[in-house]
């Protein structure tokens, strides 16, 4: 049962109330003044309604874990200045801090960008690997639990208070902590360690990714059911910008098995603090989860798709099939293998045009039997051709077979082999120019 809140100026112990904060499950923050020293602080109260021998045990172990937690002196942990107890109030006096929680700022609606975000969880990493190194386990590590100062320092708070009289009690219908933050081995009542805080602060940073909370339903047994049985979706499921580093490290967090999670808070702050150099390796407790909502492209048309297209259109114009999306990618490979064909069909064509043209304008060589112009094949005029002078053979041996043929070089077939003379007999010798 909630202690009903206290007005300004009222007194708690020793402290001078002087506004409500806020309001939670377990109690009320309030902004006080602690007059010994004259400084603010704030005072979070713990009424639980809890019978007498529950309230004992609970009190011994409250005091205990408070001032495990008042020993720790970490920059991203609030400092515990005292702890006490006012009538059936519990209360835990901390340093005043001027910022917004993360829930609020969740709440706001505001997007931080992911190298904030990085920079916040790596934070509180660092500020619960000190305080597991000093033995404190925080159990409700949670957006509430998490302030934001004005100049960018990140503080956990509300160590020591999250223990339970019991494994079972349940505060006003609700789990007494957060069940959307909550590790598998307390909703089983096992007992915990410092990877609880670790896969705590996994859906802590999972909702600061995606804005959703890793764990949802209409009711506590749908929330703890996927808390022990279900798979998380990858947060950039959910937005696609995010680097899939994001993805390892989540998946990492939130392992199901504490084996399978980081073991040293501090090696998620490392990876946090290096998203962008994450290696993706196998040592991440499986395949990262496939996007939930993959792009699907619509298939490239066919060269009959156009064609039909034309055919129907009035005006006999290529115009895009039915059922055509235009793919903001560029052209499909198909398009440019047809277009690719067509060139080197048009390529062909252009050669064998230039080489028929070519053929018709070259002379053919004279014709062997008539010794006249080959053109009258193609229809020329036929122009005869004077045959060649005699010629006569030397004294020595007239006519014979060692004879030598001259020609003269300003003869019109000077030059041209004596099997294609218009006499073949008289051009039987070596033929010489001079």
């Amino acid at each position: 049962m909630k202690d009903a809140a206290l007005k300004p100026h009222a007194a708690l112990g020793r402290y001078e109330i002087l506004a409500e904060l806020a309001q939670g499950a377990m109690g009320v923050v309030y902004k006080a003044r602690d007059p010994l020293i004259d400084r603010l602080v704030a005072i979070k109260t713990v009424g639980l309604g809890l019978s007498n021998a529950e309230t004992e045990a609970y009190e011994r172990r409250f005091f205990r874990e408070a001032k495990s937690a008042g020993r720790l002196n970490h920059p991203n942990v609030v400092t515990i200045h005292d702890v006490g107890k006012s009538g059936d109030t519990a209360y835990i006096a901390m340093e005043f801090l001027d910022g917004r929680s993360l829930r609020e700022i969740l709440d706001s609606g505001v997007v931080l960008p992911p190298e904030r975000i990085a920079d916040i969880v790596a934070q509180v990493a660092e500020g619960l690997a000190y305080a597991h190194r000093h033995q404190v386990v925080h159990r409700d590590v949670k957006p509430a639990n998490i302030m934001v100062l004005d100049n960018g320092t990140v503080k956990i708070t509300d160590f020591g208070i999250a223990l339970l009289p019991t494994g079972t009690r349940t505060l006003a219908g609700n789990v007494f902590g957060s069940p959307r933050y909550t590790s598998p081995e307390q909703v089983m009542g096992r007992t915990v360690d410092g990877r609880s805080d670790i896969f705590s602060l996994g859906a802590v940073l999972y909702e600061l990714l995606t804005g959703l909370p890793p764990f949802s339903g209409a009711d506590l047994n749908s929330i703890l059911t996927q808390v022990l049985h279900e798979p998380t979706p990858a947060p950039s499921s959910h937005n696609r910008a995010l680097p899939r580093a994001f993805d390892h490290i989540v998946a990492k967090a939130l392992a199901k098995d504490p084996g399978d999670r980081y073991q040293d808070a501090q090696d998620m702050a490392t990876d946090l603090r290096n998203f962008s150099n994450v290696e993706l390796t196998s040592s991440a407790p499986g395949p990262l989860p496939p996007l939930e909502h993959p792009t699907i492209e619509a298939p490239a048309p066919s060269l009959a798709d156009y064609v039909r297209a034309a055919e129907a259109s009035p005006l006999g114009a290529i115009a895009a099939p039915e059922g055509f999306v235009a793919r903001p990618r560029g052209l499909s490979r198909q398009f440019w293998l047809l277009i690719g064909a067509a060139a080197l069909v048009l390529a062909a064509a252009a050669w064998w045009g230039l080489s028929a043209q070519q053929r018709a304008r070259t002379p053919a060589a004279p014709s062997p039997v008539a010794g006249v112009d080959a053109g009258r094949s193609a229809g020329a005029p036929i122009q005869a051709v004077p045959a060649p002078p005699e010629v006569s053979p030397t004294p020595q041996e007239p006519g014979g077979p060692g004879a030598e043929a001259t020609v003269l070089t300003n003869h019109p077939l000077a030059g041209y082999s004596p099997l294609v003379g218009e006499d073949r007999t008289r051009c039987r010798a070596p033929l010489t120019t001079r």
